[in-house]
């Protein structure tokens, strides 16, 4: 009997092998070479107008890039006058100006937190917010130089004091469950904070002196993932009033803090830029590219169409002379006149553009390494012969991308759009080339791009939006760039890695679905899809335990290799079944897994891998792992047995000396 359980048990997971200690490459066994950053843009991002020592207004942004800089502009010269790095962050949401003339920066990845002092030259990084919080996204000034923020992702609102440091305001969670507290403002008249919550949406209220809250979302958008940023309007003679965006409902709701109530819904606009005219009560903002004008005087105000607006507004302030004054997302400053009506805009001088984190690196038709920058988009292609990158962009964040004849498709994030280049053209936006060619409702971030040169198909597996579970595998026509949606092939999961074997498509999937919401399955599925037939015919938890499938491949013996979790697996096609699992890495992946890890079969025999953005090798016949000791993400085979991966900002590559 004991012997008949050992071969059932054989059967159903496969040969079973322990792990192995790694050892390390020796040096001169391999080469490594950095071929430099390769996306340099100009994003700008959290803004703030602030008076120096000598009274002159200064608008200063942070700029994003390996590490972000702090930059300010006299407004008048528009000449740089600050150029400070801010350490540890790639960027920031928000910047706010202290009761006492402090500028405050909001750290994005790290959640760490900056304070500058203008008429200085530095910036001080004042730590993480909390010991616990990763990112901050909005801050605003209270009364004696404290500053609140809030925070992901433990949905926290947190007060800072130079005198006192931080303080978890909000005695924990603002929302229990809930992960994003997104926006937030004082209110400096009630002395309370309303902040806005996702990625499932509230709005709450929050008496600062007995920490009372109060949610005042109306029930009809309680449904909505997000409340995203709030604008505030103080000092109006019929009551201060809070403007914030309810996501995906494409509207800005108008509360009346002091009346406690609703007003009104205005279509969607950049609410963090709203301003009041100190003189009257006139209120003017930015709207699809409309400069704005509400007159509070009136019981019921109209908005009023006052000019054309280039771009997004960053921030807002009066001038001495009375005049209304903008950054745009242009680099512009835009003076507006609300006597005369005039407007001018004049460009920034001499903004430095950064070197920004890498999403992904391929070799496309072109023999090019492309790669795509994090969160502010862009792409480039670098030129093996030329050792030169070419930053090309329109294009908002790529997930991943693959190459169908002389055709790069992109997946791109947010909302799950998918682009198409054809390299026998120039890249031309205006010319659409590249062009949107669909996009799919519910999902947000479109990994394991996939082409099938027999079918003339390619595939992408997608995670879906904030707050949701199940994600989606995508089919689009090589011949007419057709988008089809083929569903939730495993319920609750996302697909984030494929490979073709025969005439199948295998997929391998994450437990985890959007930000902000828990995964509901314990265990990540592989599955079988048949393309002609346009079905499932097979699922199966290849690794008990393991929660994201992060790797595919055709092995070199046949079968279809994969990672999850730390271990290795064989899966054959013909048996459906698991022939064999091998835990090789230490892998401590617990959250939010989407990003798939890279394997590669060399020409010389071996399998080379990244893994967690480590470089690893592996014997496909005796599965012994070693380490080259070198951090590196989405390992590529070049043009002849060079090597690439990515590493922050640069590309660098990878030259084996000896196996």
């Amino acid at each position: 009997m004991k012997k008949t359980i050992n071969l059932l048990l054989l059967s159903f997971f496969g040969m079973s092998v322990s792990a192995q200690d790694l050892t390390i490459i020796p040096k001169e066994n391999f080469k490594v070479t950095n071929l430099g950053p390769q996306v340099t843009d100009i994003v700008l991002q959290g803004s703030v107008f602030a008076k120096d020592p000598d009274g002159k207004i200064l608008i200063y942004t942070v700029i994003r890039g390996t590490p972000a800089h702090l930059l300010a502009f006299n407004i008048e010269t528009r000449k740089l006058v600050i150029d400070l790095p801010l350490p540890k962050t790639d960027g920031s949401w928000d910047l706010e100006v202290s009761s006492t003339g402090i500028v405050y920066v909001a750290g994005g990845a790290g959640g760490f937190f900056y304070k500058h002092v203008p008429g200085t030259n530095k910036v001080d990084n004042i730590g993480n917010v909390l010991g616990t919080e990763k990112y901050i996204w909005d801050l605003s000034a209270g009364k004696d130089g404290e500053i609140y923020g809030a925070t992901y992702p433990n949905c926290r609102v947190f007060r800072y004091h130079p005198n006192e440091g931080y303080t978890d305001f909000g005695n924990g969670p603002l929302v229990e469950g809930e992960n994003y507290v997104r926006g937030l403002v004082y209110n400096h008249t009630s002395k309370k904070i309303y902040a806005g919550i996702g990625s499932h949406a509230h709005l709450i209220e929050l008496d600062t002196k007995s920490k009372t809250k109060v949610s005042l979302l109306p029930q009809e958008y309680k449904s909505a993932q997000f409340v995203y940023d709030i604008g505030q309007v103080q000092d109006l003679k019929s009551g201060d009033r809070i403007f914030f965006t309810v996501a995906g409902a494409k509207k800005v709701l108008v509360y009346n803090i002091t009346k406690k109530r609703y007003e009104a819904e205005m279509p969607e606009f950049p609410v963090k830029a709203i301003i009041k005219d100190p003189a009257t009560e006139k209120v003017y903002y930015v709207h699809n590219s409309k400069l704005m004008m509400l007159d509070y005087k009136e019981e019921k105000p109209t908005p009023v169409e006052l000019s054309n607006f280039r771009g997004k507004p960053l921030a807002s302030v009066w001038n001495e002379k009375g005049e209304l004054v903008f950054l745009n997302s242009y680099q512009q400053i835009i003076t507006f006149n609300p006597v005369t009506s005039q407007q001018k805009a004049q460009s920034l001088i001499d903004v430095p553009a950064q070197p920004i984190s890498l999403t992904y690196i391929d070799i496309g038709p072109d023999k090019k390494i492309w790669s795509g920058g994090y969160l502010g988009g862009s792409n480039a292609a670098y030129d093996l012969k030329k050792n030169k990158a070419t930053v090309y962009k329109g294009l908002s964040q790529t997930e991943s991308v693959t190459k169908l004849g002389s055709k790069i498709y992109f997946g791109n994030y947010p909302k799950a759009k998918f682009n198409v280049y054809d390299i026998s053209e120039e890249w031309s936006i205006k010319d659409k080339n590249p062009k949107q060619i669909g996009a799919v409702d519910g999902q947000d971030r479109p990994f394991g791009a996939l082409a099938v040169p027999s079918l003339n198909k390619v595939y992408f597996g997608t995670v879906p939006e904030y707050g949701i579970n199940g994600g989606a595998l995508v089919e689009i026509d090589g011949a007419t760039d057709n988008v089809v949606s083929l569903g939730e092939i495993v319920q609750k999961q996302s697909v984030i890695t494929l490979a073709f074997q025969g005439d199948m498509l295998v997929g391998g999937c994450s437990i985890w679905g959007g930000l902000g919401i828990q995964p509901v399955e314990k265990e990540a599925k592989l599955f079988v899809w048949d393309p002609m037939k346009k079905q499932k015919v097979f699922e199966i938890v290849p690794v008990p335990g393991a929660k994201a499938i992060t790797s595919l491949i055709n092995g070199p013996d046949g079968n279809v290799w994969g990672y999850a979790g730390g271990t290795l697996f064989k899966f054959d096609l013909k048996k459906k079944a698991v022939i064999l699992t091998k835990h090789i890495f230490n892998d401590k992946r617990d959250s939010f897994l989407w990003r798939p890890d890279t394997f590669v079969v060399h020409p010389n025999g071996m399998i080379y891998a990244a893994l967690d953005g480590n470089l690893i090798s592996l014997d496909p016949k005796t599965l012994d792992m070693k380490s080259f000791n070198v951090s590196g993400s989405d390992l590529i085979m070049g043009l002849n047995k060079e090597m690439y991966y990515r590493q922050g900002k640069e590309i660098w590559s990878l030259d084996i000396i000896k196996k």
